[in-house]
């Protein structure tokens, strides 16, 4: 509803307009806070008065913003969630206050909705449905969801009788139209500012911002999303998608099969259909990392609202997940990257870990590094292999001496997620407290650790062939040395033989470089052999060797021979 809007404020309606310039007013005074206290005070040598105050003003920068959000709705809601998850780039007291920020608003009157959807269906919703609950069951910003039942001709058509029918809130592309203006002026205002251009790329951001949003507002990307779901789990009876009803969906309607079960977060409900919450983690993490590290195609909005747990009798269950408009990719070339930062994890490898940050775009390439593997090293040395309520039991003063010694480098060093990695790292943090929250014992370690010793195997078998391949050449070469030294001895007896010292120099080098990398290879051979069979009893010294025989590897497929 509603036709698409201009940049410019002339275009917009009065209602859009005030809108408009709320958001922008909004922003304006925080910039002007921003250069006060944090560019002018320093430069007159009031640097101290801005470091006192800093933590209760971003606090307050921050409820002020949550109450704007709460007020105009839209996508401000979707900014503040947005921004909860961007540790990268804005500081605690901010993410913190954010974190809370739920999508939750008043339901729209339903002969709103009832026009609207009639428009989007082409007929009157009595002759579509059977039944049709105007009491929504859930209302958010973008949209609110009802329960309905298919009418007999279409309930025959697909199998299915009672369905959730998804409907978008009037006028909802107009709003989303007017913040997004609003919010790429605030990108370029920002990109303005070195304190802020120095680390974040602000209309990047927004656009990373408004391609997800413009995604969550088409019905028909969400319905296609869900299918491809569908079609990654179609051999795991443990994990449930909702049908799609496409003759009863469009743009802004979306019709799915009902399967509301046992939201995953009500313990005391799972636990009197006779199944054990930390059961419900295990598989729950399970079924997080199969996207992450199998399908790549991730949910990346996994909160409590989104999955449930449909009991199938004697303890057993199986997980059911609903709302497809948040997904996440995950190509080729950041699943490279995230299995050497798996695995740099598994080897509590601060170095490894860091040069894995640089791969997936997470460090910038020219970044002085030395401090963060230093802060990391202690990092692992300390918590490494702790799960969350492990870390609960550790004296919060021991956090606070790491924060202190460590923090400034966390702090200025240029972190700054991309794009692709955004909603991924969101799907695994609400993954990790989700878990968490059903089992206080979870260890997301242990949920990764299978996957880890997965990569670590494929790491392995791959050196393993390319070494094959090497050893091959160089068993040729020494299986043919003996006959040609012996040919050239015979020459040189019967007096053929003219000597021309430099490239009789060169020969000698080649074979020396030859010799070594033979070396080399026995080496890398015994190192991963000793680490593989150390692997179960002792995996610490396993890992060690096998990842010290990475340099007689790559000594011996990469050392160039003498020209």
């Amino acid at each position: 509803m509603g036709a698409p809007l201009t940049t410019g404020a002339g275009g917009r309606a009065p209602a859009d307009r005030a809108r408009y310039r709320r958001i922008l007013g909004f922003a304006s005074r925080q910039l002007v806070q921003l250069w006060w206290f944090e560019l002018f005070l320093p430069r007159i040598g009031f640097g101290r008065l801005s470091d006192r105050s800093r933590t209760r003003r971003l606090q307050l920068l921050a409820r002020r913003f949550h109450g704007l959000a709460v007020e105009l709705g839209g996508l401000m809601i979707k900014v503040g969630q947005f921004l909860s998850s961007r540790l990268d780039v804005l500081p605690p007291e901010i993410t913190d206050e954010l974190a809370g920020l739920q999508d939750e608003v008043p339901a729209v009157p339903f002969a709103q909705i009832r026009e609207l959807a009639e428009v989007e269906l082409g007929a009157p919703l009595s002759q579509i449905y059977a039944f049709f609950d105007e009491t929504p069951v859930a209302a958010a910003s973008l949209g609110q969801a009802h329960r309905a039942r298919l009418s007999a001709p279409d309930a025959l058509d697909t199998g299915l009788g009672h369905v959730i029918v998804k409907v978008q809130r009037p006028g909802i592309d107009r709003i989303v139209a007017t913040d997004l203006a609003a919010l790429r002026k605030v990108g370029v205002w920002l990109s303005r500012v070195r304190a802020v251009s120095s680390r974040v790329d602000a209309p990047a951001l927004v656009e990373e911002f408004a391609h997800t949003s413009l995604e969550e507002i088409d019905y028909l990307h969400e319905a296609a999303s869900a299918e491809r779901f569908a079609d990654d789990f179609a051999d795991d009876d443990s994990i449930r998608t909702p049908a799609v009803v496409w003759a009863r969906s469009t743009r802004r309607v979306l019709t799915l099969q009902d399967v509301t079960a046992i939201k995953i977060s009500d313990t005391d409900a799972l636990r009197a259909a006779g199944i054990d919450p930390s059961d419900v983690a295990a598989a729950f993490a399970r079924a997080m990392f199969d996207q992450v590290f199998g399908h790549g195609f991730v949910h990346a909005d996994p909160h409590p609202g989104n999955v449930f747990v449909e009991p199938a009798g004697d303890g057993a269950f199986r997980l059911t997940f609903i709302d497809f408009g948040m997904m996440a990719e995950v190509p080729a070339s950041l699943r490279g990257g995230l299995r050497s930062l798996v695995i740099a994890i598994a080897a509590r490898d601060g170095r490894a870990m860091i040069e894995a940050a640089r791969a997936i775009d997470v460090l910038m390439p020219t970044t002085e590094t030395a401090e963060l593997e230093r802060a990391l090293t202690a990092l692992f040395d300390r918590f490494g292999g702790m799960g969350f309520g492990q870390l609960k039991d550790v004296d919060p003063r021991e956090f606070q001496d790491f924060a202190d010694q460590f923090g400034h480098v966390m702090r200025s060093l240029p972190f700054q997620l991309p794009e692709r990695l955004l909603l991924l790292i969101r799907a695994v943090s609400l993954t990790s407290g989700m878990c968490s929250a059903l089992d206080p014992d979870f260890n997301v370690w242990d949920a990764v650790e299978p996957y880890a010793t997965q990569l670590l195997s494929e790491e392995s078998s791959g050196l393993m062939r390319d070494m094959a391949t090497q050893a091959a050449a160089s068993a040729g070469i020494l299986w043919r040395l003996p006959q040609r030294v012996d040919s050239l001895l015979t020459r040189i007896d019967q007096g053929a033989v003219t000597f021309d010292t430099s490239r009789l120099e060169r020969r000698l080098d080649r074979l020396e470089h030859v010799a070594r990398r033979i070396a080399s290879g026995v080496l890398f051979a015994a190192l991963l052999v000793g680490g593989a069979i150390l692997l179960v009893p002792a995996p610490p010294l396993a890992i060690v060797l096998m990842a010290a025989s990475a340099v007689p590897f790559l000594h011996a497929v990469f050392a160039r021979p003498p020209r």
